[in-house]
């Protein structure tokens, strides 16, 4: 093993990649020491520690009797990359720790600081530094006033800091000690008599490498959860129909325009009251992602509490507009809304358009076609005073009714700016029920070839609800 290099070497600024190396001249220092003036020089004189760290463009030497020196370099590092930084946190009374001079895996040298204590390391600890060497036997931890765990040097020095590289430093033949810091969070140990350049340079290298591997790792972890976590509450807010006890079938589709997530800005629910009338409803919120997910979602469970309390029709419309004016977060969102509640019969219904596609009804020898919208309302939050009118349509005995949200009617067809529109829709929709398609299948055939007219994904959500009797 390489014997230890007694301290006597300073460390250059020429090993930060900041300065050239040029001659040093010694001058005599107070009780006999000497003091390195210039910095870029191989040596200092022996007996005398030094750290080199950058400010700005400036090198800083400080040595054991707090003399310091500096030297503008502002000239001389244009265009010199830095390599790695070196923190070393010790404070040997013996002089016997000396950071032998360590090539980088380019063959540059690895800019060395010294700290003599954790106040000190705190403040050299700045974002350059790639890795930090903490001798276990650092004096003046909690651990030594308090006689408490031996590590909590260490410990302090994680919590400093929780991104950096950290080697533990401890006596030859203390192994244990090493395993235990390692357990504890450092990267590696070393024994102080078996320091040496290659060995250091190694271990440098390594302890960069698998801090970067583990930060990485946790960050991917912490990603997978977070996205796991949110389709949990993406699928916990998504609708349960609430039609126990009533004879019509229920299908709906959904598909958010932003990538990975279940769900988007456009909305819909369907619950039967107790008087055995079925209410349903579909809404998108203006704008993409989670925000406009959130309000989508207050603004469903406000609808579905408000239609259990009896509210319809306009006066629903009108609450909801309130909620949507104190729960949005500019005064410019606004939502649109359609709303269908069907007798007990199944035969009529009320319909309220509040900016809003009329929904498509079609039954056993009629069409697919759109339900009256002459008098709809705008949309929620654009006029504080508007009025939504209810509108009764006729059903039939026998009846598929289906809403659906912008997002379906407003991809492209084909090159050029041409949009699939009502009428394409319901062409399409006649052309599929033709081919025996229904129910969630004729919802998917509907978003499935509405995307491909558009040549990919949609930029908008896509929402479609299918009530059949």
């Amino acid at each position: 093993m390489p014997v230890p290099v007694p301290r006597q070497r300073a460390i250059p600024a020429v090993e930060s990649g900041q300065a050239r190396a040029a001659s040093t001249t010694p001058s005599a220092g107070p009780a006999g020491r000497t003091t390195a003036h210039d910095t870029t020089g191989p040596t200092a004189a022996k007996g005398t520690s030094t750290t080199t760290r950058a400010l700005g463009t400036t090198d800083v030497t400080e040595n054991t009797t707090g003399t310091m020196a500096t030297e503008d370099t502002s000239s001389s590092t244009a265009g010199q990359t830095t390599g790695l930084t070196l923190l070393v946190i010790e404070d040997d009374p013996t002089g016997s720790l000396t950071i032998p001079e360590v090539p980088d895996a380019a063959g540059k040298p690895i800019r060395v600081r010294t700290a003599r204590n954790l106040t000190e390391a705190e403040r050299l600890l700045t974002h350059d530094v790639n890795c930090i060497l903490l001798d276990l036997a650092l004096p003046g931890g909690k651990a030594d006033r308090a006689g408490g765990d031996e590590l909590e040097t260490l410990r302090h020095v994680l919590r400093l800091a929780p991104r950096h590289a950290v080697l533990a430093l401890t006596a030859s033949g203390d192994a244990e000690r090493g395993a235990e810091a390692v357990r504890v969070g450092a990267q590696d140990y070393l024994f102080r008599d078996e320091l040496d350049g290659r060995l250091l340079g190694r271990a440098i290298r390594y302890a960069v490498e698998r801090k970067r591997g583990d930060v990485a790792q946790r960050k991917l972890t912490e990603s997978r959860l977070r996205a796991q976590e949110n389709v949990r509450l993406e699928r916990g807010l998504l609708p349960t129909p609430l039609l126990e006890g009533s004879s019509l079938r229920f299908a709906s589709g959904y598909r958010p325009g932003r990538s990975r997530a279940l769900l988007g800005g456009d909305f819909y629910d369907t619950v039967r009251t107790p008087d055995g009338t079925v209410h349903a409803m579909i809404g998108d919120v203006c704008g993409h992602g989670p925000d406009a997910a959130a309000l989508g979602v207050q603004l469903r469970i406000a609808w579905r509490a408000l239609t259990f309390a009896g509210l319809c029709g306009d006066e629903l419309l009108s609450t909801l507009q309130r909620v949507l004016e104190h729960e949005r977060s500019d005064d410019e969102i606004f939502a649109t809304l359609c709303t269908v509640d069907i007798a007990p019969d199944g035969r009529r219904a009320g319909l309220c358009l509040a900016g809003h596609p009329s929904p498509l009804i079609s039954s056993p020898g009629r069409p697919a076609t759109l339900l009256p919208y002459e008098n709809s309302g705008p949309a929620l939050g654009l006029l504080p005073k508007a009025r939504w009118p209810r509108m009764q349509v006729e059903l039939g005995p026998s009846w598929n009714l289906m809403l659906y949200t912008d997002g379906l009617i407003e991809g492209r067809i084909g090159e050029g700016n041409q949009r699939l529109g009502q009428e394409g829709m319901v062409e399409m929709i006649r052309r599929q029920q033709a081919e025996g398609l229904g129910g969630e299948e004729l919802l998917e055939a509907a978003m499935n070839e509405v995307r491909d007219l558009n040549g990919g994904d949609l930029t908008d959500d896509v929402a479609v609800l299918l009530l059949a009797r």
